[in-house]
């Protein structure tokens, strides 16, 4: 997606296959999917706006219906927010979960909840592995006030995590944002925090501090800066006091009223019973984690290095963040995250496998694109576009992740600020000590996840279309015929050795390019699958196929069908012309229509579709392209009459 004016039009569209604004209850992103809520999940068209070419793929996972956009996922959410209304501040209640598992709710929850920080957090990770770095190197003096200032910058945002986490815990769960906040802010007040600190140093021999009451009851002071648990079980309750407010006391008052005995009820109540439950709770957790690891931490690195991509592509890896985090807060580091970056170099180095033995340039440009991508902490690109339609390469990454995270157990790799597993992570692994094995451990399990899957694509996949090009025995491009396509199978086979094939006839009379050659990175780079691209002569779109069309787009710019065969066609009749909105484009054939191969689905006035600027090039993509072998062009002729031969799916 390489123009700004086409966000809203997508936007619109997204809304729209999603069962429209109506039933989207909230939605939210994360750094390269949209994550909604829907009431009625049954609604989503998750095939249809699969075909959508600026959508990379859909998952339903976790009680959300995702759609993965890549990089342009912030501009995305922002023309999608126009069209939703509130519901990107939509109340958890609204929604009809009753069919959701508890899991799918929870997973729900902690997405909603960290997802609109985490960005910011890895940024201010990063910082302060810089930092770490930096003083480790003897560049920067711990004393001096440039560390303090800098240091106060990174880490603010973890100091200060509950007031972020009320604020988006309570967005979440339906009520003020700002109480939410003012809870949390009371959690970290300096004069709770000194406090506790002199109980602490009274714990190791210091001045002793005599215990306080609250009208009586016993406080029992707790260290809240940096941690999880305590505010979002606390923004809970409190949602549920202020809903309560809010439906008794009269309009006049409940603006003043319902935060006044929120803040009166619930802060007490945090500090009394609230913050004691959820910090044991958070220590229980992070001592059975740590129980696990000291266990096996080699065993514990290949569980988490082999399977964490498989968890990012259901969006179920947001059930590990609070767990992370909460292992930060109790520990000052954690030992799970670290193991997860092999299988994000897992990735990259499947990729760069690809790269090398690619004979396809528009291969490799995707390759390196995405592995590029890789390396900054954004898989998906590398996951959907290439690694797993291929499967075996997505296979050897998680290999790749499997053994790098049982080195990083092995060495004991901490982490000591939350981010995402990149390649500016190792700075995050520095202890204050200074760097030591564990740093290196973390580079060398990082290196293994990249070299191992990479060795292996080389060695043991190879790029179909680079070896099947010799079969081809498709007929050489001919004349066309006025008349419809006979009943012969489109499919066939000169001798019984060779694989079953179907030919797809040219929809147009006109100018035939290789896909790569297509003027929009998205088709050109085969995210939606391979197939072939024309430059038509005149206005007249001819069905390549013997069988349905299963849609046709609102704009009457694409048609999506499917041959008797089983192939899924799109044909998408130029460039951006989506935003003609229908005009110039006439379909003589429905939804659901039964048509035969040379059958003229529409007639478009290309002159005028020229003059307002639009190029007609246009590529005939097959859908479901890891169903076959390989899909290879049937002739090597540069222009071909309508229902000629022009490409063969193996």
């Amino acid at each position: 997606m390489s123009k700004t004016k086409n966000y809203d039009e997508l936007a619109k569209e997204i809304v729209e296959k999603v069962g429209g604004a109506d039933n989207v209850n909230s939605v939210i992103h994360c750094a390269t999917r949209l994550r909604f809520q829907l009431k009625d999940m049954s609604l989503g068209q998750v095939e249809t706006l699969k075909k959508n070419p600026e959508v990379i793929t859909v998952v339903k996972s976790g009680g959300q219906f995702q759609v993965v956009i890549g990089n342009h996922v912030g501009q995305v959410f922002d023309a999608i927010t126009p069209f939703v209304g509130g519901a990107t501040n939509a109340s958890a209640d609204s929604v009809d979960n009753t069919d959701q598992t508890i899991l799918n709710r929870v997973i729900d929850a902690i997405s909603s909840i960290f997802a609109p920080i985490l960005g910011i957090m890895a940024g201010a990770g990063i910082l302060k592995g810089l930092i770490a770095l930096c003083v480790a190197m003897g560049w920067l003096d711990t004393a001096s006030g440039t560390h303090r200032i800098i240091n106060a910058a990174a880490d603010g945002m973890f100091y200060f995590l509950p007031i972020f986490l009320g604020y988006t815990s309570a967005k979440k769960f339906g009520g003020k944002p700002f109480i939410g906040m003012v809870i949390g802010a009371a959690l970290v007040h300096p004069d709770v925090a000194n406090h506790f600190n002199a109980i602490f140093a009274a714990s190791l021999g210091g001045p002793a501090v005599a215990p306080e009451y609250f009208l009586g009851i016993p406080i029992s002071y707790m260290n809240y800066t940096s941690s999880v648990i305590p505010i979002i079980l606390a923004a809970w309750f409190n949602v549920i006091l202020e809903k309560r407010f809010d439906r008794w006391l009269p309009d006049a008052v409940k603006n003043l009223f319902t935060p006044f005995l929120c803040l009166l009820i619930t802060v007490p109540l945090t500090f009394l019973v609230i913050g004691p439950i959820a910090t044991m709770i958070g220590h229980g957790l992070s001592a059975a984690f740590m129980f696990v690891y000291n266990m096996s931490p080699i065993l514990a690195g290949a569980v988490m290095g082999a399977f964490w991509q498989v968890l990012v592509i259901f969006g179920l890896h947001w059930a590990m963040a609070p767990v992370f985090i909460n292992n930060l807060s109790v520990n000052g580091f954690d030992v799970f995250s670290p193991m997860t970056l092999p299988a994000v170099f897992g990735q990259v180095g499947a990729a760069i496998g690809i790269l090398l033995i690619a004979k396809s340039q528009k291969t490799r440009a995707l390759a390196g694109s995405v592995a590029i991508s890789g390396f900054f902490g954004i898989t998906e690109p590398a996951v959907y576009g290439l690694n797993l339609p291929r499967k075996k390469p997505f296979i050897f990454a998680c290999i790749g992740g499997a053994v790098g995270g049982a080195v990083i157990g092995f060495f004991g790799t901490k982490v000591f600020s939350m981010g995402i597993p990149a390649i500016f992570s190792i700075a995050q692994y520095i202890p204050s000590t200074g760097i030591d094995m564990t740093v290196y451990g973390a580079m060398i399990g990082a290196l293994i996840g990249i070299v191992v899957p990479a060795i292996l694509v080389v060695m043991f996949y190879r790029e179909v279309e680079e070896n099947v090009e010799a079969e081809s025995t498709a007929p050489q491009v001919g004349t066309p015929s006025a008349t419809p396509a006979s009943d012969t199978p489109a499919a066939t086979s000169t001798t019984s050795s060779k694989p079953e094939k179907e030919t797809l006839g040219s929809p147009f009379n006109g100018e035939v390019l290789a896909l790569s050659q297509v003027p929009d990175e998205t088709f050109a780079s085969e995210l939606m699958g391979k197939g072939i691209a024309f430059v038509p002569d005149n206005g007249v779109l001819y069905s390549p196929v013997d069988g349905v069309v299963e849609s046709i787009f609102k704009t009457k710019h694409a048609f999506g069908l499917k041959s008797d065969h089983g192939a899924e066609v799109l044909i998408h009749v130029g460039i951006d012309t989506v935003q003609l909105n229908g005009e110039f484009f006439s379909p003589v054939v429905e939804e659901g229509q039964k048509v035969h191969k040379g059958d003229i689905l529409m007639n478009f006035d290309i002159d005028a579709i020229r003059a307002k600027g639009y190029d007609v090039t246009t590529p005939m993509i097959i859908t479901n392209t890891e169903d076959y072998l390989d899909v290879l062009p049937s002739s090597k002729e540069h222009h071909a009459n309508a229902q000629a031969p022009v490409l063969s799916l193996v």
